[in-house]
């Protein structure tokens, strides 16, 4: 649906153009969770490419070294501080994040949200969000553990930070796929006996995003519990360490193959697809990020010049097995 440009970003309209004047152009930034993500560096590949087209942009790519809340909002309040003509920020705390962007508003600076959103309350905050619709990645996660286990089992879900709502709308979607029924709101509660499925103990695994704590995470809930049926992961923190994955994944190769076990993560960066070619992985779910960083540049350019944009604004998915894991990235 098409979103009239609220005050906020009527006002950025207004005020960003002088300030683009005066440094000979618009400067946009793009504010991942962190830096030292695969993930994000496909967003930042696509926001240097939108700079490169357009004449008078330019992309100003920083974030935390590591996922670290206070680090980000920190980058962000300097954002405001030094007065670029727009933000397009990743929320690490969704909530934490919209106190800061309220300095956003009051300096009229245009902001929009991409791969994970504001809480609904907050969304007034900014302009639009460009990504993934996160409900249907857990959807989509789910649907490719029940083709393989259509009566149910025991699951585990592992996801990024407890308070980053893009993770939690993953969870509520495959949880509700699982359960067959509304769980309530994000990150809906743990599955005890619903439609066949149970989450064990000490399950969901929280990561903040941690490459190192996802695959001990795995390989701790894969050892004390053999007859697992699903582990399920929100994002490629599970997977983007590609040496200590395939360790932790290769001792229950002949359980995924024979459909004992199933192992499902978000995202289709190159070794996730390399891992799952291999059989150390059943699905893959995967985002567009290049997509989200190009777009996010010229998002920002029509808010700062006062045109009207979609909210949403969706990337799409790719939903990959070990059937169609050659041909299923469009």
């Amino acid at each position: 649906m098409k979103k009239l440009l609220t005050a906020t970003a009527l006002i950025g309209a207004l005020a960003a153009p002088a300030f683009a004047e005066s440094h000979g152009g618009y400067t946009f930034a793009l504010v991942p969770k962190a830096m030292n993500n695969p993930f994000f560096d496909l967003a930042r590949d696509g926001c240097y490419a939108a700079q490169e087209e357009l004449d008078d942009v330019t992309c100003e790519y920083i974030g935390p070294g590591e996922h670290t809340e206070l680090e980000q909002i920190q980058i962000v309040q300097d954002l405001i501080t030094k007065g670029v003509d727009g933000i397009a920020v990743a929320p690490s705390n969704a909530p934490a994040m919209a106190k800061v962007l309220r300095a956003a508003a009051d300096a009229g600076i245009p902001v929009m949200t991409w791969d994970s959103d504001l809480l609904p309350e907050d969304q007034d905050l900014r302009t639009t969000y460009v990504g993934t619709n996160n409900y249907n990645i857990g959807v989509h996660l789910a649907e490719l553990v029940m083709a393989r286990h259509p009566d149910g089992g025991t699951i585990c879900l592992q996801t990024g930070g407890a308070a980053a709502a893009n993770h939690n709308e993953r969870l509520l979607g495959a949880r509700e796929t699982l359960a067959g029924a509304e769980l309530g709101d994000p990150p809906g509660r743990p599955l005890d006996g619903d439609n066949g499925w149970t989450e064990i103990a000490g399950c969901p695994l929280i990561t903040n995003d941690d490459g190192n704590v996802a695959v001990q995470g795995l390989t701790d809930i894969l050892a004390a519990n053999p007859d697992l049926t699903a582990f399920l992961s929100t994002g490629a923190f599970t997977q983007w360490f590609d040496n200590a994955y395939r360790n932790a994944a290769e001792p229950y190769k002949a359980e995924m193959d024979s459909g004992d076990l199933t192992i499902v993560v978000a995202d289709t960066l190159p070794m996730q697809i390399a891992q799952t070619k291999d059989g150390l992985g059943n699905g893959l779910v995967g985002q567009r990020p290049y997509e989200m960083g190009y777009k996010a540049m010229y998002i920002l350019k029509d808010i700062a010049e006062g045109k009207d944009v979609d909210d949403p604004i969706f990337t799409g998915l790719d939903v990959c097995n070990n059937e169609n894991i050659d041909t299923c990235i469009k």
